[in-house]
């Protein structure tokens, strides 16, 4: 018997503000975000005078989410910027400035209809103090549920030790993480149009951040973080068996991390967009039922449009399938106990 009461907690889902402040720093040229006009509802995202994507009003609009999820099967979102606005590569100042005006748009969203979305804010990651001041500016003033971050920072992995303040903040201040691919590598490596990025290296370049986050060490030092990773986790799921054969073997692997990598890694969490059931079906058995969510990119092209049907055609069963649907998440938001 399939439960169809229980709606969906949807963890990936993208905001871009109405509009952008005018740019106050001192640096010319910058890249700076501004919206401009365009077709019926929509609106262009211009980067440096140039359109870098186009986006519907549903990206600012908490109502017209909201008719969408119903639709969709979906009871709670969760916000978090488009991962362009993440802006790691502006003036520490600036980028804190960007930041600012995302995270209170974000929560503005948020306080219009609380029993319907949750929020995710964004931090300068080029500066630490910054990073950790917006941290807890987001989490306690504004009572979001956590931080979205790039897979990079410049092209450094976020395993990297010049992290370990913004995760020892995050796991003391308890906040959720998203993590999502950000100007992935591999780019020259593809063939083909520019849609690939999206396609074939964003799940690549999440693969390589998070298992720097297990080679790193990060999660071993932090246990208590609680890390979701989009897509899927990527590639990560081959990348996680094959580190964990090789940690069997190599004694340098070992010495730098105590526990089995497959071990480490079933503390992390993952969304469900990966658009196949049977790559679905390995996710959950490889990290476990408690571990997968629902995500689905809303409201971009790529979006999965039945997310709810989608963990319902598994077959796992009422308990399972809550979980999938809804419990995983409110966990990882930390709504429950």
């Amino acid at each position: 018997m399939i439960n169809t009461c229980c709606r969906g907690v949807d963890i990936h889902t993208h905001v871009v503000p109405e509009n952008f402040p005018a740019y106050q720093g001192r640096v010319s040229g910058v890249p700076w975000p501004a919206m401009s006009p365009a077709h019926a509802c929509h609106r262009h995202v211009m980067i440096s005078g140039k359109v870098f994507r186009t986006v519907p009003d549903t990206c600012w609009s908490g109502p017209g989410r909201i008719i969408d999820m119903d639709l969709m099967g979906i009871e709670r979102q969760v916000l978090s910027p488009m991962p362009e606005l993440l802006g790691y590569w502006l003036e520490p100042q600036d980028g804190a400035a960007l930041a600012r005006h995302l995270n209170v748009q974000i929560a503005e969203m948020v306080q219009r209809h609380p029993d319907r979305f949750s929020g995710l804010g964004a931090v300068p990651l080029q500066d630490m103090a910054l990073a950790i001041r917006e941290l807890e500016f987001i989490v306690k003033d504004l009572g979001l549920a956590g931080v979205e971050m790039g897979t990079n920072v410049n092209g450094m992995p976020i395993g990297s030790p010049e992290f370990e303040p913004f995760f020892a903040a995050a796991a003391e201040i308890g906040a959720a993480i998203f993590v999502h691919p950000l100007r992935p590598t591999g780019m020259d490596r593809l063939v083909g149009p520019a849609a690939l990025e999206q396609i074939l290296a964003f799940p690549c370049e999440t693969g390589l951040a998070a298992t720097s986050l297990l080679t790193g060490g990060i999660l071993a030092r932090h246990p208590s973080l609680r890390i979701a990773l989009s897509h899927g986790g990527g590639a990560f799921s081959a990348l996680a068996a094959r580190l964990n054969h090789a940690w069997h073997i190599f004694p340098a692997l070992q010495e730098s991390m105590a526990e089995a990598p497959l071990e480490t890694s079933r503390r992390l969490y993952f969304d469900s967009l990966v658009y196949n059931h049977e790559l679905l079906r390995q996710q959950i058995a490889l990290f476990g039922a408690s571990q997968t969510m629902i995500g689905t990119d809303y409201p971009f092209v790529i979006l999965e449009k039945v997310p709810v049907p989608r963990i319902r055609e598994l077959g796992l069963g009422l308990e399972q399938e809550r979980m999938l649907l809804r419990d995983n998440a409110l966990r990882w938001l930390g709504l429950t106990a």
